[in-house]
């Protein structure tokens, strides 16, 4: 029972199904696998339901374990490669996962913190059974049964984790907006399988972001569905223009940083690829710069589409291309069946133009839910269903959304969420920093970077490189600060709060607004 696969596997055996860098699938072998792999997972005893984490840069064998996961009515939990072992140890017992999929570069660090977590199942590729402790994948793959998967079980939603303002990432399941609660398999590859026929059917998808990302997991939900993916490691620019013309692709899910890259191409080079396939590039996870965006449309059409959001949420509004260039700077109106109202100082309600706390109104009564946070799942909520993203904005008499800064203090660099109080919190562990203030700064390809303002304790010399040093044992690379400035102090008033907007306004011309 792979269904979507199961069925190509009937009708098209031989064509293209998933592909990486180094593999290429056909629905034929897809659907061999997906079953060799559902079985085995179902002889580890492993309840179904039941969590299991994926630790692993992007390859067709990372795709194959979430898709296995769909196909046994797991709930997968995508995790950062970047973390460190302490990090990953937290979100493995926080998620209560029961088994651990790595490859070689993340096998290391996963084995630290398996251990620490009480998982005694570790599974990689590419070598990473090299390291004491990972069983080979392609031996446990082999060791499944062909034969179909059973279809009684009820598909479980991912779980991501999102970093938090207290220094913990908070996990979130998958919206239903974004994976159908549906009673049994059947119905939800049925769901999958309408959302691929509904969008462009000229080739394959093709995956540019980590899988780790809730975006990404998206286009591997309509590889369930029927959808052909190919799959880059990394991203690169060339390389994917490449991938574009050589496959067909049709779409894409994208973030700023990765138009910046593209337009950052010479001219000789943007022209040589046949990109003319495109229908729809989704673009989310940060704001695009206005000039970044029209460059776009104008070499690729309008075929982007700017998507709204956050991971406990899902999409919570949609743009395209012509509606965009009539709204400059709009992430668009609210998916039906939400309802956006901006709250005011005052905590009323305000009318189309006023600035205030975006808010979304879910009249399903969900709203968000944190993973083992009641607290700050009550904190998102003004009452029960209408909840906030954190983001300060306004709508126009047409209903359009503009985003205009954040409540919190997120740095988003590249599309990534980073949170201040985390790298704080293992600055202020430097037995010669004194204070600390987080803030983000402008950086012309990832928009934001992160910039550490550092009081030093009194008599004691520290220097950049030393702080660098720290930082990169205590917290992921990506989260490190670009650049340390000391300072006298970083105006902490008497309740110990810090202004961060007026720490940041000398390095952005106009503060930090979206969309300009």
């Amino acid at each position: 029972m792979s269904l979507a696969a199961a069925e190509k596997a009937r009708s098209t055996p031989g064509a293209i199904a998933l592909a990486d860098h180094q593999t290429v699938l056909d629905w034929s072998h897809l659907d061999l696998m997906i079953n060799q792999g559902g079985n085995r997972l179902l002889r580890e005893g492993i309840a179904s339901g039941a969590r299991v984490a994926v630790f692993a840069h992007n390859s067709v064998e990372t795709a194959l374990v979430y898709l296995i996961c769909l196909h046994t009515g797991h709930s997968s939990v995508p995790v950062n490669f970047h973390l460190t072992t302490d990090e990953l140890a937290y979100i493995l017992m926080d998620s209560g996962a029961q088994m651990l999929f790595v490859d070689a570069q993340t096998a290391a660090v996963a084995i630290g913190a398996a251990r620490a977590a009480g998982i005694s199942r570790v599974i990689g590729w590419g070598g990473a059974s090299s390291v004491g402790g990972v069983e080979d994948w392609s031996n446990w793959l082999r060791s499944g049964s062909e034969t179909e998967l059973p279809a009684d079980f009820a598909p479980a939603p991912h779980l991501h984790y999102t970093s938090g303002t207290t220094g913990r990432p908070k996990g979130a399941l998958t919206p239903p907006s974004m994976f159908p609660r549906t009673a049994d398999l059947v119905q939800f590859f049925a769901a999958l399988r309408q959302i691929v026929e509904a969008g462009p059917q000229v080739g394959p998808a093709l995956l540019v972001g980590p899988l780790y990302h809730t975006g990404p997991l998206g286009s591997l939900r309509r590889l369930a569905g029927g959808k052909p993916l190919i799959i880059m490691p990394r991203f690169d620019a060339e390389q994917a223009l490449l991938l574009i013309e050589r496959w067909h692709v049709d779409s894409a899910v994208m973030v700023p940083a990765h138009f910046q890259r593209l337009l950052a191409l010479p001219e000789t080079t943007r022209s040589r690829y046949d990109v003319s396939s495109l229908r729809q590039v989704t673009h989310t996870g940060a704001a695009c710069r206005i000039d970044v965006k029209r460059a776009m449309i104008a070499w690729w059409g309008p075929v982007l589409v700017e998507a709204y959001g956050g991971t406990e949420s899902g999409t919570t509004n949609l743009i395209t291309s012509a509606e965009w260039l009539q709204k400059p700077g709009s992430v668009g109106r609210p998916v039906p069946p939400l309802q956006a109202i901006v709250i005011g100082e005052d905590g009323a309600e305000v009318g189309p133009g006023c600035t205030g706390v975006l808010y979304f109104r879910d009249p399903t009564g969900r709203g968000i839910v944190y993973h083992n946070d009641q607290e700050k799942t009550a904190q998102a909520h003004r009452e029960p269903g209408v909840f906030t993203l954190g983001d300060v904005g306004h709508v126009d008499s047409e209903g359009y959304v503009f985003i205009t800064d954040r409540v919190s203090d997120m740095i988003v660099s590249g599309g990534v969420n980073i949170y201040s109080a985390e790298i704080e919190q293992a600055l202020i562990q430097h037995p010669q920093v004194e204070d600390v203030a987080v803030i983000g700064v402008p950086n012309q390809e990832m928009g934001e970077e992160v910039k550490a303002l550092v009081v030093a304790k009194q008599g004691v010399a520290v220097d950049a490189a030393e702080l660098m040093r720290f930082c990169r044992e205590h917290i992921a690379g990506y989260k490190c600060p670009r650049s340390f400035e000391f300072v006298a102090d970083v105006g902490r008033n008497l309740m110990g709060k810090i202004n961060k907007r007026e720490l940041r306004r000398p390095y952005w011309p106009t503060d930090r607004t979206i969309g300009g």
